[in-house]
């Protein structure tokens, strides 16, 4: 993308979970892109803080900064060596998830007809994870390593960018089953305007936030208002343009997630999120709808970002 911070700090955004690398990237193509976020920072006029504790976030909220958090979407890039780890926290990786969509030495991504759970190496990684202050981000993740992955671990995991399974069937939504073993560990689910993760099946019918809300009133009622925030989904650029080549490449790579909503409303990448909520600039509409629905103004900061905040803290700072 272009590395433009300004889209994200006008819509009112004090730090982003950045995925930093392509998520099939191997572990060069992922060190060269972590360096090149690396030297976007390093800018003078840089209007991005990278974030390696969760006194970092509060910083960039005082000071007018857009918190980078440097993240991966797969662990592929460790293969089977998980001593890279420490190299990859030493550079500034915060957050990963285990697998994305497909299987790999540590367990089975959601796509994965089987199910077939953690392996060994994946609770190796987890406890790795836990020793180093890596948040363990499940969203991508199959439903019994989720479990797996939670129940192995000693401090929050969790998801950042996800639905409830129980209220839209997708394949990338969490079971009810998932969700609790979340926030059993003190984690957060991202719930997400993703329109495929919330949409009904309905092609005449674009997703909007009544849908989202629908996700956001069911994963509260399950595990709770301390284990909800916002994860969007959403690419961290100004110009959308920069990024179309991604929806191509998922539709090509995972049609099963994707293909029946692409048929319905367009491939676009304006046309992957709520009708009325489509870009960062439309994020104020979720915070003006909960005060309508007279929710607190506690619990409201709790979804937007107070709890993630929170397990930040329980799992960097310790």
């Amino acid at each position: 993308g272009d590395g433009d911070p300004a889209v994200l700090r006008d819509a009112g955004v004090t730090a982003v979970n950045l995925t930093v690398s392509h998520f099939e990237a191997d572990f060069e193509q992922t060190m060269d892109g972590m360096a090149g976020w690396l030297a976007v920072m390093n800018r003078p006029d840089s209007g991005w803080r990278k974030i390696e504790k969760a006194a970092d976030i509060e910083a960039c909220h005082r000071d007018g900064k857009v918190g980078l958090i440097m993240g991966w979407q797969n662990l592929r890039p460790i293969a089977d060596k998980l001593d890279r780890l420490v190299l990859m926290k030493a550079v500034g990786l915060r957050v990963a998830q285990l697998t994305y969509n497909r299987r790999n030495f540590l367990g089975d991504g959601c796509l994965e007809p089987e199910d077939g759970g953690m392996s060994a190496m994946g609770a190796d990684a987890v406890r790795l994870m836990n020793e180093l202050g890596i948040a363990i981000d499940l969203s991508h993740v199959g439903q019994r390593t989720s479990v797996m992955a939670a129940e192995a671990s000693n401090k929050p995991v969790l998801a950042t960018h996800a639905n409830a399974r129980s209220v839209t069937p997708a394949l990338r939504n969490k079971s009810d089953d998932a969700i609790r073993a979340i926030a059993a560990t003190g984690g957060v689910i991202g719930v997400s305007n993703y329109g495929p993760m919330c949409w009904d099946g309905d092609p005449a019918r674009h997703p909007s936030l009544d849908d989202f809300e629908r996700h956001l009133d069911f994963i509260v009622d399950l595990v709770g208002i301390d284990h909800v925030g916002l994860g969007t989904d959403m690419p961290a650029v100004a110009d959308l343009d920069t990024v179309a080549h991604i929806t191509k490449f998922t539709l090509g790579t995972f049609p099963a997630a994707i293909a029946k909503y692409a048929e319905a409303f367009s491939n676009d990448i304006r046309d992957r999120y709520l009708s009325d909520c489509a870009s960062h600039a439309d994020l104020g509409r979720i915070t003006e709808r909960l005060q309508q629905r007279q929710w607190s103004d506690d619990d409201i900061e709790k979804f937007l970002g107070g709890n993630f905040l929170r397990a930040f803290g329980e799992i960097w700072d310790d």
